[in-house]
Formats: C-alpha cells, structure tokens, sequence
C-alpha cells in the first residue's frame, strides 16, 4: 500500500508539473517570455533620406516596424527623415555622439571621417549586391566594418543594397572622355574621386536639394541611385539624358549603425531581433529596387526619356582611373589598406566563380 501511495504522489507531481507548462505556454500574447526583460526601450534613429522616399527610406520604416512588431513593443524605433533631427550627412556623427541611438545612411558619405568606410558601400567597377553580401557576411567583411567603426563607438549592420545603379542624368552630351573636363556633378564616394580625375568638379548633396540643382545648372549632371528613385525625384524633368551603366556604384550597401553603449543595455533577445530585422531589410530592399526599377525604366522610355550607353571607350578610361583611384585611397589610410587588401583577394575569388559560371548564363540567356 505504501509504495502504490508513492507512486500515485509521484504521478500527481508530474501532473501537476505537466499542468504549470501549459499555463506557461498559454501566456497573455505581448507578455516576455520566462527568462526575458520586461524593460522597454524608445529609441530614436536618424536617416539620410527624406521621409518615406521610395527604397531607402521605405526600407528604414520596415526596419522600425520590425522591431517594433518582433519585440513585442518592448523596443520602439522613432524614424526621423533627413533634417528632422540632423542634417542627412550627419547621421554617422549623431549615432557616434548618442544624440540618436541608431542611424541609417550610407557609408560613403562620412568617408572624411572614417575613409575605410566607402569601401564597405560602393566601389566603382566593383562588387554587385550579392557579391557585396557574399563577402560581408561569409568572408570576414562584417568583423572587418565592426572593428573599423569601434573606436567611434558604432556598430554597423548591412542594411539594404540597391544592385547595379545608372551612371546618371545629364543636361551634356558624353560622346568622349573630354566632355568630363569641366564637369559639375554630384556624385558621391570613390565614383567621385574619379570623376574628378576626369577633370570634373564634385558637387555633393543631399536627395532633396537634387532637383533643383540640376534644373538652375547649379551642376551638369548627377546620379542618384536609378530609374525607381529618380522618377520620384523627377530627374527626368530636369535633364536631357540618362547614361548607363553604373560604373560608379554596381551596388550601394546602406548601413544601420547603432551606438554601442545604447546597444549594450539591450538584453540578448531584443539584440537578436536588431539583427534580424536589418538581414530582412538588407534582402527586401534589393528584392524591391530590381522589381521598381525595371517598372520604372519602362515608364521613362514611354514617356520618350532618351536612354544612352556610355561610349566603350568612355568606359575603359573609367576603369583605368578608377583601379588607380582605389588603390591610391586605400594606400592612403591603414585601416582601409588591411579593408582592401582581404576584399580584393575575396572579390577575386567570387569573380573567378562568376566567369566560369553566371556569366555565360546571362551571354546564352540574353
């Protein structure tokens, strides 16, 4: 009799222990998981981009919107456009500084500051989106950016690409390499350098101030990042002819940065979900620049935009310079030296594996 009374003690405990995991599991919906904070955090990223633009700043929405959504509430990201806080170059320092604890911009455009920084964006005849990707992720580029943006306190994360963009909107003629002397054009990044070893002039500037730029002649011409966020702009109105292809940037990688003692106070979960939302937004931006940006092309053309290729040998001379222009501004700078000397070898690589195989589908298919 005893032991059957053990026994069926025992059976009522593990009843008993069995009953507790539902009711567990069965938790109110928006409550934290056993194990996680209930702490809740308002943070505020600052971005580059005039509120909701198409692509870039659509993207940092969906960002917010994720972590908001994945948390439970318990992370709420404020966007605020170029300008609302800070002005649109200033993101990088904003986020440094801890006016905002979170940033979305592109790296170039602090390249004063940090010059290994462009090399984690954009290099002129350089690596598309998925070869940009391959590397950051899988061949040591993220640890790479992190140790290059830690001594500013800032942790960079991937987050959105644009593939291969246009070489841009101008009110001249580009039938050979001089028609660059004298050039005024807005152009960001080692694309940049190059053009004025061209012998043009850069004109940096922010999205909004665009337009009317080239509309007064204030510049010669400009590239923005391609036919779906040019349209919005409404280059199209304001210059003659659109030059491909986009030497300069066959992909621009936008980066969220986080400030890195606001970071440290997030617990594990809510880190995990940062990440994992700027993976999403890094794969959906590129996904809906090549769905809007075929769209986009074809209704320029319907509306009798003239679509020009750069002449070949326009093109080789861009090539020329810009090996040279890349070499010189990595030489310039030891962090971007050790950048560039581990991407161009992994760059190398993925090139090799694209001749012998992407490229032929792509000739066959076309």
């Amino acid at each position: 009799m005893k032991r059957r009374q053990i026994l069926a003690a025992a059976g009522v405990g593990l009843a008993a222990t069995a009953l507790a995991g539902c009711k567990q599991e069965a938790a109110p919906a928006g409550q934290p998981q056993e194990g996680a904070s209930s702490q809740t955090f308002n943070w505020k990223m600052v971005t580059s981009w005039p509120k909701n633009f198409p692509g870039v700043g659509v993207g940092a929405e969906r960002f917010a919107t994720l972590v908001n959504e994945m948390s439970n509430g318990r992370l709420k990201v404020k966007v605020y456009a170029a300008g609302e806080l800070v002005p649109a170059l200033e993101v990088f320092d904003a986020v440094s500084r801890g006016t905002a604890e979170m940033g979305h911009g592109a790296p170039y455009y602090w390249k004063g500051k940090v010059p290994a920084a462009q090399f984690f964006c954009a290099l002129p005849f350089g690596p598309n989106a998925q070869e940009m990707n391959a590397w950051l992720h899988k061949g040591g580029g993220m640890e790479l950016w992190e140790e290059t943006y830690k001594p500013f306190g800032v942790l960079p994360m991937a987050c959105g690409a644009t593939g291969v963009q246009t070489a841009g909107w101008f009110n001249k003629e580009i039938n050979s390499v001089d028609d660059f002397n004298g050039l005024k054009m807005r152009t960001p990044g080692l694309g940049g350098e190059v053009l004025t070893k061209m012998g043009g002039t850069v004109v940096n500037m922010p999205a909004g101030e665009i337009f009317t730029a080239l509309q007064t002649g204030a510049i010669d011409a400009t590239e923005w990042i391609g036919p779906y966020n040019d349209q919005a702009l409404g280059l199209h109105k304001a210059a003659k002819y659109y030059y491909t292809p986009g030497w300069q940037e066959p992909n621009v990688t936008f980066e969220l940065d986080v400030n890195i003692k606001a970071w440290e106070t997030l617990p594990a979960d809510l880190q995990a979900i940062v990440r994992a939302a700027a993976r999403d937004v890094n794969g959906d931006m590129l996904d809906d620049y090549n769905a809007r940006n075929m769209e986009a092309m074809e209704q320029l053309k319907g509306e009798g935009v003239e679509v020009r290729r750069l002449p070949d040998e326009v093109l080789a001379k861009l090539k020329t310079v810009a090996a040279e222009v890349v070499d010189a501004s990595a030489a310039a700078d030891p962090v971007a030296s050790k950048v560039w000397a581990q991407q161009k070898a992994y760059l190398q690589r993925l090139y090799d594996y694209a001749e012998m195989n992407e490229k032929d589908i792509y000739n066959i298919r076309g």
